[in-house]
């Protein structure tokens, strides 16, 4: 083993299983992608139970890998398949903390540099973050924001990383390598990353968790295990930190259950007057005043909790209820794509126009979590008058097997279904264009929100509902 201080830290921990590389190597890199190594690289590869064999990633990953070691947290049957390599292999529960013990060797994390806030939930994540962004930078705060619209720092956008909470490595490397450049980092952490690992030793004042409901149970396999896999952002919280919710159903959860080693704060929608509805239409949605609840609260940890007129600050968030209103027809764009978030959305704009008939244009993500796809439609029957049931990311599925998950929990009349998302957009504003000039419609187009692909068959496509929206406005002569 040669001298360097990556290699002589793999010499000290206690691995379950190791096989040393036959030949000294300087190691002076850590990765987490096998395409990114050299000769100097520990790949560390963390093995799911996502139904691949051991074969299949020996094929697709671990095979060409230019790397010297290879750290994994179980024993894998390719091994026998990496000659020359160095195999380390974890303990499964103690795969985070050694990562993250080689983390604070090259990316040490000063807690001292900068307050870090979480916001975990099942929807409101992005929105709250950005929210909170907003209201620190308005105050001389340099933010780092981290989420599924990628990574700010200041308010200008430096990288997307295809993760709403990247790999612990990659999450370190960031914060290290911008430490001089931000004061507080405010960053989603999902359901995946606490049972990951990939948020591990990150100290947070405060976290935020906004709500819990039905989704990726594909993963988690159970509710139980998705709650308890949120659960894990309070042990991030540092001992004086605090836990806020918006959900009475969270907070009596966590207490019933032993989790709440911090306190733990239900906070109500915020209350605000027709002038802040007037300025920020986006408001007006029930579940944004929470966010923006969440947000002022997790701001008060930095800037006091004086009162301050936050709501000035705030600016639209991509994809989330982004409104286009052309004579009586609002047309809404939003990344609602779990029941609970269909439901919610639909509910806030029976409230908001309460004038207006609903149309609604949505569909599911193909490998993900069937059970959800009838509970969606249901949504969306409860609320509309109309509805288009299209495609979504179909990823390896068929398009056409999903809507028929779909259409299970939808009745026979009032919708349609139109299989390639363009053409259900422009079936949409043609469905639009029939009703009379005089009636108001909203017309709820979900599911994507700030996404400008389409995923099929292992390609990101380049699509836009924004731009869809756009050429078929244009198409009708609608200014």
């Amino acid at each position: 083993m040669s001298s360097d201080p990556l290699s002589q830290l793999l010499s000290t921990v206690n691995f379950a299983w190791r096989r040393e590389p036959p030949s000294a190597t300087a190691l002076d890199n850590i990765q987490w992608r096998a395409d990114a190594c050299n000769a100097g690289s520990i790949l560390f590869f963390q093995r799911f139970d996502d139904g691949r064999t051991d074969a299949e990633l020996h094929h697709r990953y671990l095979a060409d890998g230019a790397y010297s070691v290879l750290v994994t947290n179980r024993m894998l049957d390719c091994f026998d398949r990496l000659p020359g390599k160095g195999l380390y292999v974890t303990r499964p529960h103690e795969w985070a903390q050694v990562v993250s013990r080689f983390c604070d060797l090259l990316y040490p994390l000063d807690p001292q540099d900068a307050a870090f806030l979480g916001v975990t939930g099942t929807n409101g994540k992005t929105t709250t973050v950005k929210y909170l962004e907003s209201i620190l930078s308005a105050h001389g705060q340099r933010v780092l924001s981290i989420g599924t619209l990628g990574v700010s720092l200041a308010g200008d956008r430096l990288l997307e990383t295809g993760f709403t909470s990247p790999p612990l490595i990659e999450l370190r490397r960031l914060l290290h390598a911008h430490r001089q450049r931000y004061d507080v980092v405010a960053m989603e952490v999902s359901s995946h990353a606490l049972d990951q690992g990939r948020a591990h030793g990150i100290p947070l004042r405060d976290a935020a968790w906004t709500n819990f409901t039905q989704d990726h149970l594909d993963y988690h396999l159970h509710e139980a295990g998705y709650f308890a896999a949120k659960a894990r952002i309070l042990e991030m919280v540092q001992d004086d930190g605090q836990l806020y919710t918006t959900s009475p159903d969270v907070a009596r959860r966590l207490l019933a259950q032993g989790h709440a080693r911090v306190p733990i704060q239900v906070l109500p929608p915020a209350r605000l007057g027709p002038e802040a509805i007037a300025a920020k239409p986006f408001l007006a949605l029930e579940h944004n005043r929470q966010n923006y609840a969440l947000a002022t609260a997790l701001a008060n940890g930095i800037l006091g909790p004086e009162a301050r007129p936050d709501w000035r600050d705030l600016v639209p968030v991509d994809g989330r209820f982004e409104c286009r209103v052309i004579g009586n027809r609002t047309l809404v764009i939003d990344f609602a794509h779990t029941p609970d978030a269909l439901d919610t959305i639909l509910t806030a704009i029976r409230r908001a126009f309460p004038g207006s008939h609903v149309a609604t244009l949505f569909g599911c993500g193909g490998d993900r979590d069937r059970g959800k796809r009838p509970l969606m439609g249901a949504a969306v029957a409860r609320h509309s008058d109309h509805a288009i049931v299209t495609s979504d990311n179909p990823r390896f599925e068929d398009p056409e097997r999903i809507i028929a998950d779909i259409l299970t929990g939808m009745p026979r009349e009032g919708h349609e279904v139109v299989v390639e998302r363009p053409l259900a957009i422009a079936r949409l504003l043609d469905f639009l264009a029939t009703r009379p000039a005089q009636e108001p419609w909203v017309a709820l187009i979900a599911g994507k929100g700030h996404e400008r692909y389409i995923d099929r068959q292992g390609r990101k496509s380049a699509y836009s509902d924004q731009d869809e929206v756009e050429r078929n406005l244009a198409r009708l002569g609608w200014t």
